[in-house]
């Protein structure tokens, strides 16, 4: 049996073993016997063996999974550049000329690069911006189809695109009981699956990974390196499942582009376009590249889908730099598959040139079938009058020349729109945490007027009608918002602290000068820089910070306000403060402990600290699995920082 062979049949077995543990544990059935089981499980054993290929999600392995702080950081070798782009499918034959080409659909969804040593999968690492990407390797090792082994021995670096189907998309809405918790598409569905911190969450969203660019292969056959489509055959048989691709030439490539056209309605991974590519790879290198573009490929964006609607309205959306978007409102129109009554009109230039009116019958579209833009307006009144008041605080407007666009802004540096990362903080989970509260959603609700101040969080009842009828919004979500916002009325001070943005005060030392001051906030702020540098942790600087922040009349009458609306929880503590002094980091699973949060917490109430990571001054670090090759168990082995057991700390530091 091939190679080729013995992997599609690792593949087959691999789907007909998971369906069946599926149906065995999930649904109490049993379409295979012990006996069928067990054989096409051994099967599938000895050809894993034979080829050294293991896929992701195998019924052989065992699935760990991991759980990170952060997500790190890691530059790219060489800068990961975007595609030149067209519509037209002549420009195409053209760029091509007399050479071969290679087409593939454009898949929309995350860019990861993988990295194979000794035939194992050692990295994988997002695009990111194109200079740095986010390293996210635990993740991509429960993806559902990424090769764990590979047979081959030499370096490997295959890019391709992390993607969620349609179909896998749609299951996991279908189970969102809350309208406006849906995921909009499945792009940022994967976007966000890929970047989780928890791999178990990633696992359960059905990440699939396709190759479509071999970047390296170290000491690999030359003639199959020399051919674009033969190293994406190479990647096949290795495991990987790679991009649906044909090969075209001037002649035929506009043909070709017309079947796939053809089959885009019924393809099950997001697609925004197809990418031809120099089949010569050496000769495509040969061109090199622009600033922006490498010339060895280049993309193809179907023409974009038209509707004519009328406008009804320009609403004025106030940002965090001051900035005022004109926003269109139109009657709803089927764009791409959903309805659309409102695209960003940009800035005031575009509302001239357009010359937009109320009641003018517009033209509008997709831009890369995702975003809603104008493309003509068929009337041009041109009644649209640009306001000389901010929509949110009522301050005068100014119209600023950038790059000779004009644009509107808002002259209140206190303009509450322009505070949206302060109230992005007050409500995060560290602080108040109040659910349903995103950065987008609160930029809705200060456009409304509805938040000016940290206490009108507390009061969005007043705007029940007017909240319910925004988009996205439903009874069940304000529901949800109140309930939310009444429970985050009883908090406690460390949260309320770290909720106020204080320069320096991140959620530790917050639970420190609450604890140094007897959780008492009248005393924190009536605090001289004199006591406030005497307490562990917060220095000169610090301490000055927050007598500069209590100091300001303006920020006194908003705490003054809000307080009003909370109730304050103080801790009661039974535990000696045997751990001051003490700094801990914490790694990997905890089973004595519900989780990281349950254990630091009782290493703060002892007046010890928790750190995210290892340092010269780190206590110890607390890790159940001492022998593994997590970089914290390595920082702390390189620094001789002791590494412990759950059941070491709690016999050696919680025993009264």
């Amino acid at each position: 049996m091939a190679d080729e062979v013995k992997i599609s049949r690792i593949k087959e077995l691999n789907a007909v073993l998971k369906k069946a543990s599926e149906d065995y544990y999930a649904k109490d059935e049993s379409p295979l016997s012990d006996r069928e089981y067990d054989a096409l499980y051994d099967e599938l054993v000895r050809l894993e063996e034979e080829t050294g290929v293991i896929l992701a999600g195998s019924p052989t392995q065992t699935v760990g999974y991991e759980a990170v702080d952060e997500l790190p950081k890691e530059k790219h070798p060489s800068p990961m550049l975007s595609l030149g782009k067209t519509k037209s499918r002549e420009e195409l034959a053209e760029w091509l000329g007399d050479h071969e080409g290679v087409l593939s659909w454009k898949l929309d969804g995350l860019t990861v690069v993988l990295t194979y040593s000794n035939g194992e999968l050692s990295k994988a690492v997002t695009r990111g911006n194109g200079e740095i990407g986010e390293v996210i390797t635990p993740n991509a090792r429960v993806f559902d189809n990424i090769p764990l082994k590979i047979s081959f021995a030499g370096e490997l670096v295959v890019r391709g695109e992390a993607v969620i189907s349609y179909g896998d998309f749609e299951k996991i809405n279908a189970s969102i009981v809350n309208d406006a918790d849906k995921y909009k598409n499945p792009r940022n569905l994967c976007s966000g699956s890929v970047r989780q911190l928890d791999s178990k969450i990633t696992a359960g969203r059905h990440v699939r990974f396709i190759a479509f660019n071999l970047v390296s292969a170290d000491g690999a056959d030359e003639a199959v390196l020399a051919s674009a489509y033969g190293r994406l055959s190479f990647l096949e048989s290795l495991g990987f499942e790679a991009v649906g691709r044909v090969k075209v030439t001037a002649a035929t490539v506009v043909g070709a582009v017309g079947e796939y056209e053809k089959n885009i309605a019924g393809y099950d991974i997001p697609s925004d376009g197809l990418v031809l590519t120099y089949e010569d790879v050496n000769y495509g290198l040969s061109l090199g590249r622009t600033a922006k573009s490498p010339r060895n490929a280049i993309a193809f964006k179907w023409a974009d889908e038209t509707a004519e609607t009328t406008l009804r309205e320009i609403e004025w959306s106030a940002s965090r730099t001051g900035l005022i978007n004109p926003v269109a409102i139109f009657d709803p129109v089927e764009l791409e598959g959903t309805t659309v009554t409102r695209a960003s009109v940009h800035n005031v230039s575009i509302v001239k040139e357009l010359k937009l009116g109320i009641g003018d019958r517009i033209t509008v579209y997709k831009a890369n079938m995702i975003i809603p833009q104008i493309a003509e307006n068929l009337t041009k009144s041109g009644n649209v009058t640009v306001p000389d008041r901010c929509p949110v605080c009522g301050a005068p407007t100014e119209i600023r020349a950038l790059n000779e666009a004009e644009s509107l802004y808002c002259t209140n540096p206190q303009c509450a729109a322009k505070q949206i990362k302060t109230f992005s903080q007050f409500v995060s989970r560290d602080a108040l945490n109040i659910d349903g509260l995103s950065e987008m959603t609160l930029e809705k609700l200060i456009d409304m007027g509805f938040i000016k101040e940290f206490t009108d969080l507390f009061h969005l009842d007043r705007f029940k009608e007017k909240i319910v009828n925004m988009e996205g919004f439903g009874e069940k979500s304000y529901s949800n918002l109140i309930e939310s916002v009444n429970t985050a009325s009883r908090t406690t001070l460390p949260r309320f602290l770290f909720g106020l943005g204080i320069p320096g005060i991140g959620v530790a030392n917050a639970k420190v000068l609450a604890r140094a001051f007897g959780y008492d906030m009248e005393k924190i702020r009536k605090a001289s820089a004199e006591e406030l540098s005497g307490v562990e942790g917060i220095g000169d600087i610090m301490a000055a910070d927050i007598t500069k922040y209590f100091a300001d009349e303006d920020n006194n009458r908003k705490i003054d306000s809000v307080i009003a609306d909370l109730e304050f929880e103080v801790p009661v503590s039974t535990s000696a403060q045997n751990l001051s002094g003490l700094t801990f980091v914490i790694t990997g699973s905890l089973e004595q402990f519900e989780n990281r949060n349950a254990l630091k917490a009782e290493i703060e109430n002892r007046g010890g600290k928790v750190a995210g990571s290892v340092s010269a001054k780190t206590t110890a670090l607390i890790n159940n699995d001492a022998a593994s090759a997590s970089s914290k168990n390595k920082t702390a082995k390189s620094l001789g920082v002791t590494i412990i057991t759950e059941d070491d700390f709690i016999n050696t530091y919680l025993k009264e």
